[in-house]
């Protein structure tokens, strides 16, 4: 709603400026770096799922009173996610796990085992495409759906939360989800891991930006990730920071109605 009506404003002031350029009231300059604007406006909020522009997600709790954060974790299951299970069973965290579909055909023991151990599940599609800002609203929603029956077939649950891949939205992406009924959640502290390579850097990173309601985003298919788990962790205790899975810091309902689901995500 917010993009139509944006850019039906756009439109009719685009409409004026070529008018009057039409008739010299105004440079084609003007309106042509208006265009160039509006265009680099749109590739930046179809890059960021936390504008929130093309579609609602839930990205931090401003309003939350408790030293609580969330930490997710975007690409698995891999090998590498058992590290970081036993790194957040450590400290007695528990944490979100975007998962792609293709990785869980391949590790459903991996998955099952996020599972068990009380953490949420999330919808990550199921290719990871990179072109997801392109593909049609019938293939968003097959990449969906795709991704949430293989979750259901493996480890019994129905997966309520979707985050897109590389944070990568467009109208298509709303009208996807609200054909799934997929609630989108973002971050609002984004460690880089799976870009820079220094261990202390993106911890530093994350440091600078902790406060209540904030939402991290790790990879676990990266292999430094479980270091930077571990100090990140033992930094939050020493802060007095209790870590949530994202369903409860966003204060998301998974199953209002009640289920035999919702028994299966509390341990």
């Amino acid at each position: 709603m917010q993009f139509r009506i944006i850019n039906t404003i756009i439109i009719l002031l685009l409409a004026a400026g070529l008018v009057l350029a039409f008739f010299e009231l105004a440079s084609f300059i003007y309106v042509l770096a208006f265009i160039v604007f509006y265009i680099l406006f749109l590739l930046t909020v179809s890059t960021n799922v936390r504008f929130n522009f093309f579609v609602k997600s839930f990205s931090e709790n401003r309003k939350i009173k408790e030293n609580q954060i969330a930490i997710t974790f975007d690409d698995g299951p891999v090998e590498n996610t058992l590290e970081v299970l036993k790194v957040l069973d450590k400290y007695n965290a528990k944490a979100g796990f975007f998962c792609i579909g293709k990785r869980i055909e391949k590790h459903p023991e991996i998955f099952k085992k996020i599972i068990e151990k009380g953490h949420v599940a999330g919808n990550h599609t199921y290719t990871h495409t990179r072109k997801m800002g392109a593909l049609s609203v019938s293939r968003i929603i097959w990449e969906i759906e795709e991704c949430n029956r293989i979750a259901e077939e493996t480890a019994g649950i129905k997966l309520k939360l979707f985050r897109p891949p590389f944070g990568i939205v467009s109208p298509k992406t709303q009208k996807a989800l609200e054909r799934t009924g997929l609630k989108s959640v973002g971050w609002s502290i984004r460690s880089f891991d799976a870009v820079v390579s220094s261990e202390e850097i993106i911890l530093n990173r994350i440091k600078k930006r902790i406060k209540p309601g904030a939402v991290i985003l790790l990879h676990d298919n990266n292999a430094k990730t479980v270091n930077i788990l571990e100090q990140l962790l033992l930094f939050l205790k020493n802060n007095h920071y209790e870590v949530v899975r994202p369903d409860k810091l966003l204060e998301i309902n998974l199953f209002p109605n009640g289920s035999a689901e919702i028994l299966y995500f509390q341990k």
